[in-house]
């Protein structure tokens, strides 16, 4: 075999090498991200599944939810503002998200500080999205969340214990996010 003909050879053998380290690596984070919703979608898991301490908070609507109306569905508390840029951008993805479920089982819920009920129902109209938002006026709710950046997005499950926890923008809508809810929903069936 001529030195050119080793090189090559060499040379082919390191790419097919670096080819199947490449893909392994994919397969194993597409691996994790399969058997591990919460990671795929950068989700916090809550130890031990915490409670959620009862709130009973005023609506946009005029009505009043409390927390304990909420039982045995998955619900998604989502806290923003409308001068968070990022809140603004991932609320269409919720409320696409919210419909991709039945809201008999899953519930996005919104919850902010700011209290402007025109400028939030303007947004939300311009928008065309229907989301419970929620104020939290005394801002205990976010503190008993410990709301300290937005948004911060709660994942809870039926039985009330808060299960997951993000912060920072996500993208709602996607394959991961609906994967991370149906298995919520399949774990606590």
């Amino acid at each position: 075999m001529s030195r050119k003909t080793g090189r090559l050879l060499i040379a082919l053998l390191l790419t097919g090498c670096a080819i199947t380290i490449g893909v392994g690596g994919y397969v194993a984070r597409a691996a994790t991200s399969v058997s591990d919703p919460f990671a795929a979608l950068r989700v916090t898991r809550v130890a031990a599944a915490v409670p959620i301490a009862p709130f009973d908070l005023k609506a946009l609507d005029g009505g009043t939810v409390r927390s304990n109306e909420l039982a045995g569905k998955v619900v998604l508390l989502n806290f923003w503002a409308t001068w968070c840029g990022p809140c603004k951008e991932e609320m269409p993805s919720l409320a696409k998200l919210q419909t991709q479920f039945d809201s008999a089982r899953f519930q996005v819920i919104t919850i902010t500080t700011d209290m402007h009920p025109r400028g939030i129902k303007q947004f939300l109209d311009y928008l065309g999205i229907h989301l419970p938002v929620l104020f939290d006026e005394s801002e205990d709710v976010s503190r008993t969340f410990m709301v300290r950046g937005l948004p911060t997005t709660v994942l809870i499950r039926p039985d009330g214990r808060a299960v997951g926890r993000a912060v920072g923008p996500r993208a709602w809508d996607s394959e991961e996010s609906v994967a991370l809810v149906r298995h919520i929903l399949e774990e606590t069936k």
